[in-house]
């Protein structure tokens, strides 16, 4: 396939709906695909007025790096740090005052978040596979997760607040 029909592939499949992918980013994904040796330039074609067109065909080593990848993402468990448990260990004395606002702001930033995700996901839903839509909800399951975390630490700033200030 040439960029343009990859392009409308993905807009068709509706990518930007259940994943992160831009589909405006997928000219520089294809060239650094291209560039790694995953991909290759099979011919270049022109059809009417149109410009000339690079074909692109996934390479023997695309096809093994995508195998390992899927294998990977199936079998891993990844979980990136979140900067908000170093700040929440390591408060500044001088604004623990401003603590409960702060917590009160992320979590209404949280509910924010699960509101869209819902939305996304009624968008999403009638173009997904079931296994796209289980995918879908591993994201909001998460958003879950930290607002009823986020609503313990707030049950307990208080105490949180008597800690920090003892020890300062």
């Amino acid at each position: 396939m040439h960029g343009h029909q990859i392009r409308l592939l993905a807009e068709q499949e509706h990518v930007h709906l259940w994943t992160d992918i831009s589909v405006g980013s997928l000219y520089q994904a294809i060239k650094r695909l291209d560039s790694e040796g995953l991909l290759t330039v099979v011919r270049t074609e022109r059809e009417g007025n149109f410009p000339e067109r690079q074909i692109f065909a996934i390479t023997d080593t695309g096809r093994e790096s995508l195998a390992i990848l899927q294998r990977e993402g199936l079998k891993d468990i990844w979980r990136k740090p979140d900067p908000f448990d170093l700040a929440l260990a390591r408060l500044n004395p001088e604004t623990l005052n401003d603590l409960p606002a702060t917590l009160h702001t992320r979590l209404a930033d949280l509910r924010a978040q699960r509101e869209e995700i819902l939305v996304h996901h009624a968008d999403a839903a009638p173009f997904l596979t079931v296994a796209e839509k289980h995918s879908m909800s591993h994201r909001l399951h998460h958003v879950d997760s930290e607002i009823s975390w986020l609503e313990g630490v707030i049950a307990g700033v208080d105490e949180i607040i008597t800690d920090e200030a003892s020890r300062a």
